[in-house]
């Protein structure tokens, strides 16, 4: 049963996303919050594996907790669930630790894909992401940058990051690969501690800002 924590100040539409949850096999909504600051200190006693996260709070907005539980709390996977489309912003959240973003209009076909797919894969990219991503890298140089750094990547780590970058789950990538999934979490796990990034969308977007992969 994965368990999930919503923070938002509006009243009503908690109340929708815990009844949609509520729908959903597998989900179970641990608590809900109304700011930032409650979030946090709900958390010293309760621990969700997804919190679906707003931005736009009082006392602490969503930007501040991310930061606050970066990266510590590396245990409970974020998901930005927000009105909020400029595709900066979601490139900055996505750098600071999220683990998905959503916009308030996505289904709740894509709600459900998304909060599995960060509790088991630990990240969830769908188009507008990936887009948001790309440019807000690309914006960021001109020129193909080159490692400033010694990284020692094995030929497996590089494919296995190749297929990363490409929106393969584990699963995939074992598949692929003909490796066991536990192999592959593996790979992607010392991936992570090589390139000195918190979780998986920051592996992407340190892969193509290094240049170690070509966009």
């Amino acid at each position: 049963m994965i368990k999930v924590a919503l923070a938002d100040d509006h009243k009503l539409f908690r109340e929708g996303i815990r009844f949609i949850l509520g729908q959903m096999e597998g989900l179970e909504v641990l608590f809900e919050v109304s700011n930032g600051a409650e979030l946090l200190e709900t958390l010293t006693e309760e621990t969700p594996d997804v919190v679906l996260l707003d931005l736009d709070m009082p006392e602490l907005d969503g930007i501040e907790v991310l930061k606050s539980l970066r990266p510590e709390r590396t245990d409970i996977k974020i998901i930005i669930l927000s009105m909020h489309s400029d595709q900066k912003m979601v490139a900055h959240l996505m750098e600071l630790g999220a683990n998905a973003y959503l916009l308030k209009d996505t289904t709740h076909e894509e709600l459900e894909k998304a909060i599995k797919s960060v509790d088991a894969e630990g990240h969830y990219f769908n188009e507008f992401v990936s887009q948001a991503m790309l440019k807000g890298l690309m914006s960021k140089t001109k020129t193909k940058p080159t490692l400033k750094y010694n990284v020692d990547l094995t030929p497996r780590e590089i494919e296995v990051l190749e297929l990363i970058c490409q929106e393969f789950t584990a699963k995939e990538i074992a598949d692929k690969l003909f490796i066991s999934h536990r192999t592959a979490e593996g790979h992607r796990k010392n991936l992570i501690d090589k390139l000195g990034v918190k979780n998986t969308a920051g592996l992407v977007m340190k892969a193509i800002k290094e240049g170690i992969i070509s966009v």
